[in-house]
C-alpha cells in the first residue's frame, strides 16, 4: 500500500494541490511510522486503512487502471530487458564454421556445399561427391525419444518427398513466419513446403550455403513419385550470449573470442557481425609461419600461450583440414596441402610481414581452412568491436556453459 500511493504521489505531484499533497504525504508518514515499530500489527493496519482513504480522496483517478498498471509493468519490463541486451549481455547465434572446432557455425549431413569444385583434381572431386552421396542414403531419421534427444542437440531433419512426377523447377528463398522459417520447393508444378528447415542464419548465408546447395536439391533434377529430394540433419549453430559489459572497463585481450561489427572493414558484407578469436593488438607486426604459428614482434605464438592451447596443439606431421585446429596457415601452406588457393592474400608467404594498425585488431578463425578473415580483408576497427563470447546457451552439447575459449 505504501509504495503504491507513493508511486502515484510522485506521478501526480505537479498536479495536485499542496493541501493533497500534505494529507497524503502525511498518512504516508504516519503508516511508515508505525511499521518501523512493529509491534502493533493493529495500528498498521488502520494507518493503511486511513492511507488507502486519503489516497482515494485527494489523488486523481486513472481510467481504465488496470489496463494502465499492466502496460507500465510491461513497458518497464521491455526497457529492462533492452538495457541488459545493449548494455550487459546480448544473443548472438553463430551462422559459419569459421571457429569450429571451437564455437560450432550450422553444419549439416549431407552437405554438398563441402565440395571443393575449384579443385582440379578430378579424382578428389568425385571421391568428396561420392562421400556426400553416402552420408546422404546412410541417413536415419530417428523417431519418438531418440528424435527429442536429437533436438536437444541441436539437431533437425528435413525430409522431402516428391508427391508426384516431375522437375524440381525452383526453391523458394526462404521466408521467417513467426518463429519458424518456410521455405517452398516446385516440382511439375506443385508446390511442396517446409516448415522447419536448416537454420540458415542470415540472408547471406542462405545465398552461399543454403538448402540447394546443401541438399543437392538443384533445379533441373527430375523426380519420380516417392522419390526423396532433400535428405538431411541440420545442426544449428551455437547460441551464445556476447559480454558486452567487460570492454568498458579493460581492452580486449589476445586470445579473446570477440564480436564485431564489418561496417567500414573490407569484408564484402557489411551489415553483419562476425565472430573470430582476436589475434594481433595494435601496432603489432605479424607473420604467419610455414609451421602454422603467428609470429607477433618476431616472438613466436605455441600452446604455451594463453587462450591458444587448441588453437597451437595440433599434430605437426598431420596436414592441416577444416573443422580441425590446425594453426593458422598462409598461402604457401594453403597451395601446399591444395586448400583453397586464395585463402590468406594478405600472407602469401613465411616471410611477409604485416603491420598493424594504432587503433585496429586483427582477428582469425580457429578453423583455419575455412575462415575468412584478417588474413583476408586486414583489421578491425576497435570501434567495431560489440564484446567477447560469454556462454553458450543452445544447443545442450558439450559447448553447452562456459569456458568456449
Amino acid at each position: 500500500m505504501r509504495n503504491h500511493v507513493h508511486r502515484l504521489l510522485s506521478a501526480q505531484r505537479d498536479l495536485l494541490s499542496p493541501e493533497a499533497i500534505g494529507s497524503v504525504a502525511f498518512a504516508i508518514n504516519e503508516l511508515e511510522a508505525v511499521m518501523a515499530d512493529g509491534t502493533n500489527p493493529g495500528r498498521i493496519r488502520i494507518k493503511a486503512e486511513e492511507l488507502e482513504f486519503a489516497a482515494n480522496q485527494w489523488l486523481k483517478p486513472y481510467p481504465h487502471a488496470a489496463w494502465r498498471e499492466n502496460v507500465e509493468m510491461l513497458l518497464v519490463a521491455v526497457a529492462v530487458a533492452l538495457s541488459i541486451r545493449t548494455f550487459i549481455l546480448q544473443p548472438f547465434k553463430i551462422p559459419t564454421g569459421s571457429m569450429q572446432p571451437t564455437l560450432y557455425g550450422v553444419t549439416s549431413v549431407p552437405d554438398f556445399s563441402r565440395i571443393e569444385y575449384w579443385q582440379p583434381n578430378q579424382s578428389k572431386l568425385q571421391a568428396q561427391l561420392n562421400e556426400q552421396i553416402r552420408l546422404r542414403n546412410d541417413l536415419q531419421i530417428p523417431t519418438g525419444w531418440d528424435r527429442i534427444q536429437q533436438w536437444l542437440a541441436g539437431n533437425s531433419y528435413v525430409h522431402v518427398v516428391a508427391q508426384n512426377d516431375g522437375e524440381l523447377q525452383a526453391i523458394d528463398p526462404p521466408v521467417h513466419f513467426l518463429i519458424n522459417i518456410k521455405q517452398t520447393l516446385w516440382i511439375g508444378g506443385v508446390a511442396h513446403t517446409i516448415w522447419f528447415p536448416p537454420d540458415y542464419g542470415d540472408s547471406t548465408l542462405a545465398m552461399r550455403a543454403g538448402l540447394q546447395m546443401r541438399s543437392d536439391a538443384g533445379s533441373g533434377h527430375f523426380f519420380h513419385q516417392g522419390d526423396d529430394v532433400v535428405k538431411m540433419c541440420v545442426s544449428a549453430g551455437d547460441h551464445l550470449f556476447v559480454d558486452r559489459l567487460t570492454y568498458n572497463f579493460r581492452p580486449p585481450r589476445r586470445g579473446d573470442i570477440i564480436v564485431f561489427a564489418t561496417a567500414g572493414t573490407q569484408v564484402e558484407n557489411q551489415d553483419e557481425f562476425y565472430i573470430k578469436r582476436l589475434t594481433v593488438l595494435p601496432g603489432e607486426h605479424v607473420q604467419i609461419g610455414d609451421d602454422r604459428h603467428l609470429i607477433i614482434n618476431g616472438r613466436r605464438l605455441d600452446a604455451t600461450t594463453p587462450h591458444f592451447e587448441k588453437v597451437y596443439g595440433f599434430n605437426p606431421t598431420q596436414p592441416p583440414a577444416k573443422s580441425r585446429y590446425s594453426g593458422h596457415v598462409n598461402g604457401i601452406v594453403a597451395r601446399e596441402f591444395d586448400l583453397y588457393p586464395n585463402l590468406a592474400p594478405l600472407f602469401p608467404d613465411a616471410e611477409t610481414i604485416y603491420t598493424n594498425g594504432d587503433d585496429a585488431y586483427m582477428v582469425m578463425g580457429d578453423n583455419t581452412c575455412d575462415s575468412s578473415d584478417s588474413r583476408t580483408w586486414g583489421s578491425v576497427s576497435k570501434d567495431n568491436v560489440t564484446g567477447k563470447a560469454f556462454f553458450v546457451y543452445w544447443p545442450l552439447t558439450s559447448r553447452f556453459g562456459w569456458g568456449n575459449d
